[in-house]
């Protein structure tokens, strides 16, 4: 089960996801459904369609079991599979 506290070691897909940080100031504030994840970049689909967004840049507010958590991206750099039992 997604908790706070272990979020960076599931799988992202499938979650509502936003930018509340980020290098690029015109990021913040894009949310969408995780699509698509490589080591790298997340795929989100929002109202202005697919993007891809380089994980490390930025800030990640997820949305799961009516509770919302934040993350550094550079928590993320990884594929998924990579993360998995990997404590944040």
């Amino acid at each position: 089960m997604i908790t706070k506290e272990n979020i960076a070691s599931h799988e992202l897909i499938g979650l509502q996801a936003q930018i509340v940080e980020s290098a690029n100031k015109q990021l913040i504030g894009l949310a969408g459904k995780v699509i698509d994840e490589t080591k790298f970049m997340f795929t989100l689909n929002t109202l202005k369609g697919n993007k891809k967004i380089p994980k490390e840049t930025a800030r990640w507010k997820f949305s799961f079991n009516n509770d919302d958590t934040e993350i550094e991206g550079t928590k993320l750099v990884k594929r998924s599979y990579e993360r998995v039992g990997v404590k944040s």
